[in-house]
């Protein structure tokens, strides 16, 4: 199975932004995790991350027929882009909502998502595990 890893804004700036917050792993340090976990469970991976919302909607409407699922941490936009959000919707391609911190135990604006709904299920809180529990939901899901 192909599965689609995006991640959203700032998350580039992953092991120095707010490490109280987002712990000190960088996003490629993530990608290793995620990809030698892929290995043993047969699984091909692809990351990408942008800090622009055109650029991720263009990117899961790409994964249709290309992926068997996509795993998404869109970042701030998970609270505020019914663009991503009907993305998800309208591509039908099995998709898994990742967070590394609690979103529900912050600030009130981070408990609303606009993603969850239109998600196969969410995952949060695992800090760089979030994404190797993603890519495990995704390669269980059953469209």
């Amino acid at each position: 199975m192909r599965v689609l890893f995006l991640s959203g804004p700032n998350l580039n700036l992953l092991g120095t932004r707010e490490p109280a917050v987002y712990g000190s792993t960088t996003l490629a340090d993530i990608e290793g995790l995620v990809r030698e976990r892929a290995k043993g469970l047969g699984a091909e991976v692809d990351f990408r991350q942008s800090n622009h919302e055109g650029q991720l909607v263009d990117w899961i409407q790409e994964a249709r027929g290309k992926f068997g699922a996509v795993v998404i941490n869109a970042g701030a936009y998970t609270h505020t882009s019914v663009a991503i959000r009907d993305a998800i919707a309208g591509t039908g391609v099995p998709t898994v909502e990742i967070h590394l911190s609690n979103v529900h135990a912050r600030e009130e604006f981070r408990h609303q998502s606009y993603l969850s709904a239109v998600c196969k299920g969410v995952i949060l809180g695992f800090g760089a595990q979030s994404y190797v529990l993603g890519l495990e939901a995704a390669v269980n899901l059953k469209a």
